[in-house]
């Protein structure tokens, strides 16, 4: 990284060490948080069912996303150039398994349809295949002698459009249909469990409790993308308006939290009752007696409780 570039992105060497120690630091988080996920679904073979295996690809998508992330350095030039394409594609692939997840959800309980698991191929070549297209465009007129602060942005307002087309734009598409879909998703099943309460003489208020749990979390989902990456959208914007002015703080939160994204998805997609359940079974052939009785009790129960949330939904919305 030249003199020049360090003036043009207004980056002292230390901004630039805490920068890259926030992003090694995110980075490391989720790549444990997603090789945990994906270590979950080689090993256990519960879990290797439809719904799951697009959160594997999200878990497997996001680790290797953090991991190149991790790596990158502007002083190692090609290698930093080919990383950034690397990262680039792999993030791409993350936020687009999630709309696959939406999708399949969407589908099922809404329009009720059984044929999602015959769309596996179609997933991947929409997921795969568009983060190759948009990393290939993103190459053209690509300089490696006028990297940003981290591998996979450019400098100056033309940079920063290229950087907004390729990646920005889909994002936050993606983000707008997780919306949408989650919406409708919850929407529909928010009036079947109060129709099959109403219908029910002895209602069940615990699984109710359980049910709208659940869908609150479905709702939450969409706030992952747009607070991992709302930060670095307003750095992308400003330096659109102001190139060569950076924000340090704004800098911080805006590699800070895209770094996390890996992290978030990791427990918000990932640790749901049926791995905590598989996790729990394990640990009661592998731990002693004495290691089993420190852990928490909750974790049994919610395990023995709640089975499948999908299918457990699915069918109050089909009631």
């Amino acid at each position: 990284m030249t003199i020049v570039q360090r003036l043009i992105e207004n980056l002292t060497a230390s901004d630039r060490r805490i920068l890259t120690q926030v992003s090694i630091g995110a980075s490391s988080l989720s790549f444990l948080g997603s090789a945990f996920i994906v270590l979950c679904y080689l090993l256990f073979q519960e879990l290797r069912k439809f719904s799951f295996k697009l959160v594997f690809f999200l878990a497997l998508s996001d680790m290797l996303c953090s991991f190149f992330n991790i790596v990158g350095d502007p002083s190692k030039g090609f290698f930093c150039y080919a990383q950034g394409y690397s990262t680039h594609f792999f993030c791409v692939a993350s936020f687009l398994w999630t709309t696959t997840i939406a999708f399949t959800l969407h589908r099922t309980v809404v329009r009720h349809k059984t044929d999602v698991e015959d769309l596996e191929p179609m997933f991947h070549l929409y997921v795969w295949g568009t983060s190759l297209v948009l990393t290939v465009i993103r190459s053209i007129g690509n300089d490696p002698e006028h990297l940003g602060v981290w591998c996979w942005t450019q400098t100056g307002r033309a940079g920063t459009v290229v950087h907004f087309g390729t990646f920005y734009a889909p994002l936050w598409g993606a983000i707008l249909f997780n919306g949408v879909t989650y919406f409708q998703v919850i929407r529909m099943l928010n009036n079947a469990t109060r129709m099959a309460v109403g219908m029910s003489e002895r209602p069940n208020h615990s699984d109710s409790r359980a049910d709208m749990k659940a869908l609150n979390r479905w709702g939450y989902y969409p706030l992952i993308l747009i607070g991992s990456w709302a930060f670095a959208t307003i750095n992308r914007v400003h330096d659109f308006i102001e190139p060569g002015q950076k924000i340090f703080w704004l800098s911080i939160l805006d590699v800070g939290m895209a770094a996390l994204m890996g992290l978030f998805n990791s427990i918000a997609y990932g640790l749901n009752s049926s791995v905590r359940r598989a996790i729990h079974e394990r640990l009661d052939l592998w731990c002693p007696e004495k290691i089993r009785r420190w852990l928490p009790v909750s974790l049994k129960l919610r395990g023995q409780l709640q089975e499948s949330e999908l299918v457990s939904l699915r069918i109050e919305a089909q009631k």
